[in-house]
Parts: structure tokens; sequence; C-alpha cells
């Protein structure tokens, strides 16, 4: 069977806020000018705003740009901060920081607490109203060139082709979409925008990009609890000082609390399990108090892409660009992404379009960098840019020094600190202390498996596996020998597991149904022998509302 073809003006690859806040600007310029232009946006996830996980408190600066009047459209971005606190914390003690010593870039006045799915759900009715078309359970699986090299749009994955790689009974070949322009709004370690930047260098000349791993759950919590328009933050405990990361726990309306905890995933003890950080978190005397009582409604986990500015790649080549988090335009400082991602994608708008009516196609839209340069992302970004590598140093001195270089400078210092590739900074486990994690209760603290139901994931089981081993022995021969199997650790859904079976040799276990794509095990793989690309189309979790 043959591959259909549909022709476009802009396709855009990602239904998050990057893509969507593209794909409004696209119409409303046309609108503007009385003209028309074909766009389609495309999502794996199963309708927009499934895969979508975040804090959130979102900046609206990059709203208020796109659509003025969002509050009279009925956007669900109604819960204002009302207090805004950043607290220490050791193994029984939290001490708040005072508001006089808490750098610019963690002040939270003016923003909103939001459930991020519910808003990018509501960016894309926005959309469909203005004639985007939008497909919802598309992956876009391959890259299509033309016969020049330049992008040419992607492909769609087949449907219906068996673990065995054969085309079982239901089999449907993808769509092949065509656009003059194509846009890469994957979200953090995008499939495709990783072999983009191969193809065409688009990290020469910049940093690694480094990671976080983000795990969240949705709580109901009693009213006695509950604090609307509360901002909380924390860093110190269960985390050593030598490790990077914090927790956020931001009170939204109807009683809800969302509580999540990221780790750098630049961490050297292989030991380490982000996911059991997280639930021993909860136990803290100051986290408890919020929780107790309460009911545990979702969970999920996603990578951050946390390099910043240093770590930003080339955004454009031949006939597309990289918006978004795809190329990694999260201010890490300040734990937001959601408006600069907005941004990147209205900038690569505004230059598709401004291509297309002279008459341009299949060429790099270098008006879209040279945009964000004078955009005021670049000030944002470049104030805050040392505070990842400050933070490497350890919980203490990355503190000061970064804290001093706002406070003292106001980011505005002559010096640029760099990045190193995460999955470079594992040590071998026969020189690193084991963790003891306590068993989980049941009640504040729960184990993976009864997680991941919560997140509603779904995978088809018979379909090759989406976690690619490039070498399987090397799972065993390097990733066990030598740093005992972090994989079954560093991984949020219990996808990884070494199984023993009497007298044979170990080997190791992939259960790809559960996985909740965080991309982890791509990123901080010690060997880089995981590539994770995408599965069938619609399937993964179906987050409400993350």
């Amino acid at each position: 069977m043959e591959r259909e073809s549909m022709e476009f003006d802009v396709l855009i690859v990602g239904g998050g806020p990057a893509g969507l806040a593209a794909a409004i600007r696209l119409k409303q310029l046309a609108e503007k000018k009385g003209e028309e232009i074909s766009v389609c946006l495309i999502e794996k996830g199963a309708e927009i705003g499934a895969h979508i996980l975040s804090g959130a408190v979102l900046d609206p600066k990059a709203l208020n740009e796109l659509l003025p009047d969002w509050k009279e459209r009925g956007a669900p971005v109604t819960t204002a901060v009302t207090e805004d606190r950043i607290v220490l914390l050791t193994e029984k003690k939290a001490f708040s920081a005072p508001v006089a010593m808490v750098p610019d870039c963690f002040h939270n006045e003016g923003n909103y607490v939001v459930r991020l799915g519910h808003f990018v759900k509501w960016l894309g009715e926005q959309a469909e109203a203005m004639g985007v078309e939008v497909y919802p359970g598309f992956a876009g699986a391959e890259i299509l060139y033309d016969e020049k090299g330049a992008v040419k749009g992607v492909a769609t994955g087949d449907m219906g082709v068996t673990k065995s790689g054969e085309h079982g009974p239901h089999y449907q070949p993808g769509m092949e979409l065509h656009a003059k322009y194509t846009f890469f709004a994957e979200g953090v370690r995008g499939h495709l925008g990783k072999q983009l930047e191969a193809k065409f260098s688009l990290r020469e000349g910049a940093d690694p990009q480094t990671y976080g791993i983000g795990i969240k759950e949705l709580w109901e919590v009693p009213a006695a609890n509950y604090r609307p328009g509360l901002v909380m933050h924390t860093t110190g405990w269960p985390l050593k000082p030598d490790t990077y990361g914090g927790s956020f726990m931001y009170h939204l309306d109807d009683n809800l609390v969302q509580i999540g905890f990221v780790v750098g995933l630049n961490y050297s003890n292989p030991h380490l399990s982000p996911f059991e950080e997280m639930q021993r978190f909860k136990t803290h005397p100051e986290i408890r108090k919020y929780l107790e009582g309460g009911k545990r409604l979702q969970y999920g986990a996603r990578a951050i892409g946390t390099g910043g500015l240093q770590s930003l790649p080339r955004l454009v080549f031949p006939g597309g660009a990289l918006i978004g988090c795809d190329a990694g335009f999260l201010v890490t400082a300040r734990i937001k992404g959601a408006h600069t991602a907005m941004k990147s994608g209205m900038l690569a708008a505004e230059a598709a379009f401004e291509a297309i009516g002279a008459g341009r196609a299949a060429d790099a839209l270098t008006a879209y960098p040279a945009a964000f340069r004078e955009s005021w992302m670049y000030p944002e970004l470049h104030k805050t840019r040392n505070f990842k590598p400050y933070m490497k140093r350890g919980l203490w001195l990355g503190s000061l020094m970064f804290g001093a270089e706002q406070k003292l400078f106001g980011g505005k210092v002559p010096w640029t600190l760099h990045n190193s590739a995460d999955h470079t900074q594992l040590k071998p486990a026969a020189e690193c202390e084991k963790i003891d994690y306590p068993k989980p209760d049941g009640v504040l603290t729960f184990d993976r498996l009864s997680s991941v139901f919560l997140s509603n994931v779904n995978h088809e089981e018979d379909q090759p596996c989406h976690l690619q081993l490039k070498d399987p022995s090397v799972a065993i021969n390097v990733n066990l020998a030598k740093y005992d199997a972090p994989e079954q650790r560093y991984c949020p859904a219990g996808v990884y597991e070494i199984v023993r079976e009497g007298s044979e040799a170990p080997r190791l276990q992939i259960n790809a149904a559960n996985c909740v794509h965080c991309k982890t095990c791509d990123i901080k793989d010690p060997t880089q022998n995981i590539n994770w690309v995408v599965p069938q189309g619609g399937e993964g979790p179906l987050y409400q509302g993350m």
C-alpha cells in the first residue's frame, strides 16, 4: 500500500504551547492581510493535551500578545498567584527564605497557577476555530526531504504493524504531509528533533543540552489544607547537596494541589531513583501537612530541558525550524517554559508567513533566530544562563553564587559557564553509596505500577518496541556490570527490569506498555544505547489536565 500525501503551507509537528501558538499566529497574520494560508498540526497524543505535563505557573506575557482577549474567550487561567514561598528543607525542618534575599527570577507576582493540559486543550480549540487543521493521534515518525536535502514534511507512523515487523490484518500505511515549511514542536528531546540536529549539525558551537526529570502528582486535599494561589518551591532534603533538584507545590482551584519533584539528570550516583526521592519527599512534615487526608488523582513524569541559552542549537535549517522545548527554551531558574515556547512559535510563524508571502519555500527562516535575539526572550534567558552550571557545584555554593550574580549584578556578568552531557556523569556503582528507600505506605507514598495506572497509559501490545536498543548485549555487559542497571531506577514507570530466572544469565526486560513518554532513558542511559522512537499514534499517557 502506497502512502497518500497532502500539501500545506506550514506543517507543525506537536500540539503543545509552541505548536499551537505558531498555528494561531499564522492564521491571525493571514486574516489581517486578507489572505489564505493552510496550516496543519499533528499531535501524537490521543487528544490535544493528552501528553502535556508541567507545573505549571504561567507567565501570561506571551498569551497577552497572542490573544489579548483571552479572559473573554474563557481561557482556563483563573487562579492568580497569591503567595510565593522558597523553602529550604532539612530532614525534619523547613526554613523559608526572606523575600529580600530571593532573586527576581523566582518571584511570581502577576502569574497564574494553571493545569497546562487544560490550557493547551483550550489553545487547540482556538486554533481549530481559526481554520487550523488539527489531527491528534498522529505521530510524526519520519522526516521527509526533497531532492536538494531540504525538509519537505513528515510521514506519520504506520498503524497495525506487529511486534515481528509484519503487516497485521489492520495495517494502514502512514500519510505523507508536505509543506513549504515544517515546525518541529515535539517537546523535550524530540524524536525527530534529534535527527535534525545531527543531519544539519545544529549543535555545532552549542553546549550539550542538559535535563531534569520532573515527577508530578495531582491531589485533592481537605479544605483545611488548601491555600488557593499558593506557590511553594523547595530545595535541600531529600537530595544530597551535590545533587541538583527540588520540588514545587502549586494550589489550584477546587481544593486541587499540584505537587512535583525535579531531579537534575546530571546526578552521579547510579543507585539514585528520582521516583523514590519524590515519594520520600512527601513524608517531610512541611509537605505532609498539606496532603494528609487527601487523595492522589493523577500521576505522570516528563523530562525538562535545563541547559538554557548556551545549550540552544541553531533554530533553523532548510525547510523548517525548531520551536519550544524541541529547541530548549525553558527558563530553568524560573521553572517556566510555556511563555517562551509560545513566543518562539509566534516568532517562527511570523518569519514563515513573510517568507511564503514573498514566494519562498524550503529555505532557512533566518528571520526567526534574528527576531528571537531582539525579543524579550533573549534577555530573560541570558540573565539566568548560569543557573544550571552554578548548581552543578552543589546546593550551597551554587545557590550562593547564583544569588550573588542576580542580586548584585542583575545577571549582567561578562562570563558564561558551560554545560556537559548528563549521560557522562554516572560513576560506577561500586564507587557509590547505596540508597535505602522506605517501602510505600499506599496512602501518602506509592509504588511505580499503581502510579502508572493513574497516568491512563495505553499501548497496543503487538507492535514493534518503541524503546530500541542499539546493541542488546550492552544492557548486561556494561549497564548491569558497571552501573547496576540504572535504567531500573531512573525510569519512573517501571519500564526496565533485570530478570533472573534460575540458572539463566540475567536479561533486560522492557515493559514498553508502561512508558509515559518522559524520554529519561534516551537522555540518561550512560552508553546512549537506548533510542526512544514514537509508537503508534494516539498511544502513551492520557493526562487529564496535568
